[in-house]
């Protein structure tokens, strides 16, 4: 049976290596949905190279993205157009972001690098009353529910891996991400300290081994 599963996990790799798709973006237009339809500001956390801080701007005067990887915000950069009304810098979002209030604040797959706690109340202090604050992050996984929902998860990612794939010609597109460490804190532990930090926030896990997160200030 381990050789059995050991076979089947490098058929998937296998499988996934040739028909890549980004399990993050995939989450963009669920976050778009949660926001309002007109918002002034706007801050992406760890933007990486810029796609959902330039889907922002369909709903956004002006977004910041900000992001630790010089490599990273250089490619953002040179992939906005001069005209649209994004910016990006090199930095710690946690002490570094730009002064004011935001309308919006969105963190995708960064927060586990960020000490958990301190994040959310920083995020807190930089959002405008009634604004929106959209996390979707990872979590450790060790409960029953978490292997319930992966094993629902693998299937699903093999045909969205077909579906996104689909009719796609030539050399596929190289996303340029940030080095990435594997999440620390259990669901249960994100549910219980961001409930300290966010009197009623919602979170629910979800496909793809993310978890969502939504507070309005």
């Amino acid at each position: 049976m381990e050789i059995l599963s050991h076979r089947v996990l490098r058929a998937l790799e296998r499988f996934h290596a040739a028909r890549p798709w980004d399990h993050n973006a995939h989450y963009h237009r669920w976050i778009l949905r949660r926001l309002p339809r007109r918002a002034g500001r706007a801050l992406d956390v760890g933007s990486g190279s810029g796609d959902l801080a330039r889907l922002l701007a369909s709903r956004a005067g002006s977004v910041h993205g900000i992001d630790l990887d010089p490599a990273v915000v250089g490619r953002a950069r040179e992939l906005t157009a001069p005209t649209a009304p994004v910016t990006f810098t090199v930095g710690d979002a946690l002490r570094e972001a730009p002064p004011g209030a935001y309308d919006v604040i969105t963190c995708v797959a960064t927060l586990h690098h960020l000490p958990f706690g301190e994040a959310l109340a920083c995020f807190r202090r930089h959002l405008a009353p009634g604004g929106t604050l959209v996390v979707v992050g990872v979590c450790r996984q060790t409960s029953l529910s978490d292997r319930l929902i992966d094993a629902v998860a693998v299937p699903a990612n093999v045909a969205m891996a077909w579906i996104k794939n689909r009719g796609r010609r030539g050399p596929r597109p190289v996303s340029m991400t940030a080095p990435t460490r594997p999440a620390t804190m259990t669901f249960t532990e994100i549910v219980r300290e961001a409930r300290q930090v966010l009197p009623g926030v919602r979170l629910r896990r979800r496909l793809f081994w993310r978890y969502t997160l939504v507070w309005r200030g």
